[in-house]
């Protein structure tokens, strides 16, 4: 029997408004991009299931409800310019894209190259233009596509990198999961005055994937 995704997704959309979305351009992106697209065919069926799920490289797409609060905390908007680190199969970076509209722009830094092919594919599936990925040590950024509005760290970190601050535009935004390789909270930083202004949302603990490379974990 063929799988109804749209109503699944609608399901996930009802659920998430529940729990943590408000925002009404995120909840748009949710029901607009194929989560199916980016995970394996064989875990398909539980594509709307609010739970991680495997990608390659022993690596994992974040549930939808982590994601929504990330996106939520960020203050997206229109036309901005986003930066992901830890961009896996593409999927957030699919949910960046139809919230910043075609004015905006998105890039995604992923460690693995196997991951940076199956996101470029998963994005050519969903149609849009204005992502650019590649392969590289999160922790370093894009220099040449600097300064960014937002940036989102999609793994767990001990510490947000300066490099990763020195990119933000003034008045700009970071989130990042940051602790130990168990678990962590979310952290945001602000830009202000060129200075770093740090907030958590300690409400729940988190497990992401750990970041790799210079400043991730050995």
């Amino acid at each position: 029997m063929e799988t109804n995704f749209e109503e699944k997704r609608e399901k996930l959309v009802e659920f998430l408004s529940e729990h943590v979305l408000t925002n009404v351009e995120i909840k748009k992106a949710f029901l607009k991009v194929n989560r199916e697209n980016f995970i394996k065919n064989i875990f398909s069926k539980y594509a709307y299931v609010d739970h991680a799920l495997p990608i390659n490289c022993k690596q994992t797409i974040s549930q939808p409800s982590t994601i929504a609060l990330m996106l939520e905390l960020l203050e997206l908007k229109k036309t901005i310019t986003v930066l992901e680190i830890g961009s896996g199969s593409g999927y957030v970076l699919a949910l960046l894209s139809n919230i910043v509209g075609k004015k905006g722009k998105i890039y995604g830094v992923e460690f693995e190259k196997l991951l940076v092919n199956d996101s470029e594919k998963n994005i050519e599936k969903e149609k849009l233009k204005n992502i650019e990925i590649k392969k590289g040590d999160g922790a370093e950024g894009w220099e040449e596509k600097a300064p960014f509005d937002r940036i989102i760290i999609s793994c767990a970190c001990p510490f947000i990198p300066k490099t990763l601050f020195h990119q933000l535009k003034e008045k700009g935004k970071i989130i990042a999961p940051v602790g130990d390789e168990e678990t962590q909270v979310l952290e945001i930083i602000s830009k202000e005055n060129g200075k770093p202004l740090k907030k958590s949302y300690a409400n729940m603990l988190f497990a992401f994937v750990p970041l790799r490379g210079k400043h991730g974990f050995r």
